[in-house]
């Protein structure tokens, strides 16, 4: 029995994945939602909806304000809250794919570069997110990625309602 307790022991130590592991799968899934950005025609990415939903230009949007403003938030003391975010406040200042590429590739050097920055300590902290979402900062990252991935599905049924054919949702080299 004691054995079992020190197996248990050592698998909660090292947990699931390390820091690096989960920078390299959030990478790759940043990769392959640029390729859908890539795929959208220039007009359809500002204008195109479906249901109700935003168009893909907005959503993109959202997710470079939660990585780049969230993960700047673990090294402040107040966070930014969410109101303050640009796209809850319906601006955005991205008006050509161009731009909106150029913007994800700058997001993908400042995720790299915090991210080496953050003690190892720091996932393992509660934080408020925006202010408002309490929980272990690695599970809020993990909700960062799974927002993305959410998103670039229906980015995903945008492009297959255009009759485009998308990237291939397991490509994320």
């Amino acid at each position: 029995m004691e054995n079992n307790l020190n197996q248990e022991t050592n698998i909660v130590a090292e947990g699931f994945t390390t820091t690096d592991a989960m920078l390299i799968h959030w990478q790759g899934h940043r990769r392959l939602t640029r390729k859908v950005i890539e795929a959208f025609p220039e007009d359809k990415l500002f204008t195109y909806s479906i249901g109700g939903m935003r168009p893909f230009s907005a959503m993109i949007n959202e997710l470079v304000s939660i990585a780049t403003i969230g993960l700047q938030d673990l090294f402040k003391n107040t966070p930014t809250s969410l109101s303050a975010l640009q796209y809850h406040r319906d601006k955005l200042p991205l008006a050509t794919k161009e731009e909106i590429l150029d913007s994800w590739d700058k997001v993908t050097v400042i995720i790299n570069t915090l991210w080496a920055q953050l003690p190892q300590e720091s996932f393992y902290e509660v934080i408020k997110a925006f202010g408002e979402f309490e929980g272990v900062t690695s599970d809020i990252i993990l909700y960062w990625i799974d927002n993305e991935i959410h998103h670039r599905a229906q980015g995903y049924v945008y492009l297959r309602a255009l009759g485009i054919q998308p990237p291939a949702f397991w490509d994320r080299y």
